[in-house]
């Protein structure tokens, strides 16, 4: 077990060290909530993981939200996501960053026609742009 996690961490941290410019394709394997999927990726050495990515510099409404108008717009965002990225789909990840959360990772998500998955979700007001820091409140008026 230890064995395997200093492996999962190991490739993890590999990923993390992709350049912006570079882009590292993955297929679409499931999605979890508004701003987070999780995708297969094959590494160099014919390794193939699977990893949850979360958008990053966006923030979508939680699912667990704190109001009745929270969890909605959160089942709206997640439906979307889904739209944008139906299961088996391949998207490129750029600017790959270790996340908060271990086995997880933030990235810009480019779909086959080029646009950022982020922008569109908050072009469609599904989203606002994140940076860190302290979440504002989905249910303030």
């Amino acid at each position: 077990m230890v064995l395997l996690m200093s492996r999962i961490l190991c490739i993890l941290f590999c990923l993390c060290l992709s350049v912006p410019a570079h882009a590292v394709p993955a297929i679409v394997d499931y999605v979890l909530d508004g701003d987070t999927f999780a995708a297969r990726v094959a590494l160099a050495d014919d390794t193939k993981i699977t990893v949850r990515v979360r958008l990053i510099n966006v923030d979508t409404p939680e699912l667990n939200g704190g109001c009745d108008a929270e969890i909605a717009a959160a089942y709206r965002a997640k439906e979307r996501l889904e739209d944008l990225l139906p299961i088996e789909a391949i998207v490129d990840l750029q600017n790959i960053k270790d996340d908060k959360y271990l086995g997880r990772i933030d990235a810009n998500v480019i779909l086959s026609d080029g646009r950022d998955v982020g922008d569109v979700l908050v072009k469609e007001k599904l989203a606002r742009r994140y940076n860190g820091g302290r979440r504002k409140s989905w249910c303030e008026k």
